[in-house]
């Protein structure tokens, strides 16, 4: 053993190129074995955190919707038929009328046309109501053979089945009182809602352009400034454009339909084609239930199957025409939407608004496409309920 120190180990020769930086090797610290466990558990504790606050904000959005009824449907109302109308106020500027002169004059023509069709329409709804009972009566000897055969089969699978055949037990006739005294309780409550809905409509046609100005002016960049005009604009275009165009097809529908009521003679053909017409905007279920209504109608006034069914008949091959062919035409792909999504927002609406809900749930369900369309990260909600 030798008392001299060890010589200094001599560091390798470097194979890098000349002029190039070696790097030298940095010891990492150990992370500690439960680290990564505690963040993913606090990743997942803030998932559930966020889901949970985002089912109890839709929760009391539905809440709210479904409480304030009577307050946001005649809002919703007034806004599309506000939209649906400012295209031909708008277009009042070019020859330099002023919007309220226009807004007026609108007003007055929508208000004058709709208390012709009530007054027309009024008498025939009226008699049809008072004759409901007399004709379910005598709508009831027409389809008892067809009852027959249901009880029929129905007490030869209780036979096979072991159970015991129940008889029928006598029911009590149920009258429907439809008096005048009815239309006077109500017809305060309903021109409260008209008025309100008339002047909703008359200060957004009035007052559209300055509310969007004033949106336009809290936005807090310019990016943001003409993100929210294209959206406002294309919104306004597109379902303008769609609800007129949605408004000529089922009033186009609803005269073809009285047509049709005319030559076959059936009684009140305007009134029927008046339902077919309001109806209509509703999605599958208004042409079903027209249908249905004009079998009804067939089978009280004609004697024999035959004629009782063409009405009802004839108008499922006008609609299946006009729902396949002559709307998808008209209105393009960049409105359709799915078939499913239609349904289950019929569904929703229905439930929360009732009527009402389900005759301003597609107009819903399209600003819903146009607005999510254009604002980013979710754009897959558009995609989804599109067609």
């Amino acid at each position: 053993m030798s008392d001299f120190p060890s010589p200094i180990p001599t560091p390798l020769p470097s194979t890098a190129a000349p002029g190039v930086a070696v790097s030298t090797l940095a010891v990492r610290p150990r992370r500690k074995p439960g680290s990564s466990r505690s963040t993913r558990r606090i990743s997942r504790h803030l998932r559930a955190i966020r889901i949970s606050l985002t089912g109890m904000i839709l929760l009391a959005i539905l809440y709210t919707v479904a409480i304030g009824k009577s307050i946001l449907v005649p809002l919703v109302l007034a806004a599309f038929i506000g939209l649906a109308l400012n295209p031909i106020v708008a277009a009042s500027a070019r020859f330099r009328i002023p919007r309220w002169l226009a807004a007026c004059t609108v007003m007055i023509l929508l208000g004058v046309g709709l208390v012709s069709a009530i007054t027309t329409l009024s008498e025939p709804a009226l008699n049809w109501f008072h004759q409901a009972p007399t004709a379910m009566r005598s709508f009831a000897p027409k389809i008892k053979p067809m009852t027959q055969q249901i009880e029929a089969a129905s007490r030869a699978t209780q036979t096979l089945v072991g159970g015991a055949v129940a008889r029928n037990a006598p029911q009590s006739p149920n009258g429907f009182a439809f008096t005048a005294w009815d239309i006077v309780a109500g017809a305060p409550k309903v021109i409260a809602s008209v008025l309100t809905v008339a002047l909703l409509v008359f200060f957004f046609l009035v007052y559209g352009d300055e509310i969007l100005r004033r949106a336009v002016e809290i936005s807090p960049t310019f990016s943001y400034k003409r993100h929210t005009v294209s959206i406002v604009r294309s919104i306004q275009t597109e379902v303008s454009s769609y609800l007129l165009l949605t408004a000529a097809i089922n009033v186009t529908l609803g005269l073809v339909t009285a047509g049709m009521l005319y030559l076959y003679d059936v009684p009140d053909p305007l009134l029927w084609g008046t339902v077919a017409t309001v109806a209509n905007f509703i999605p599958y279920v208004g042409a079903i239930t027209t249908t249905t209504v004009l079998a009804v109608v067939g089978a009280l006034h004609f004697q024999e199957l035959g004629p009782a069914l063409l009405p009802a008949a004839t108008f499922a091959g006008i609609t299946a025409i006009e729902g396949n062919l002559i709307t998808p035409m008209l209105q393009g792909r960049r409105s359709r939407l799915s078939p499913v999504a239609i349904l289950l927002w019929l569904l929703i609406w229905g439930w929360l608004w009732g009527i009402p809900g389900a005759l301003l749930a597609v107009p819903m369900l399209t600003c819903v496409k146009l607005i999510t369309a254009r604002l980013r990260g979710w754009q897959w909600f558009a995609h989804i309920i599109s067609r």
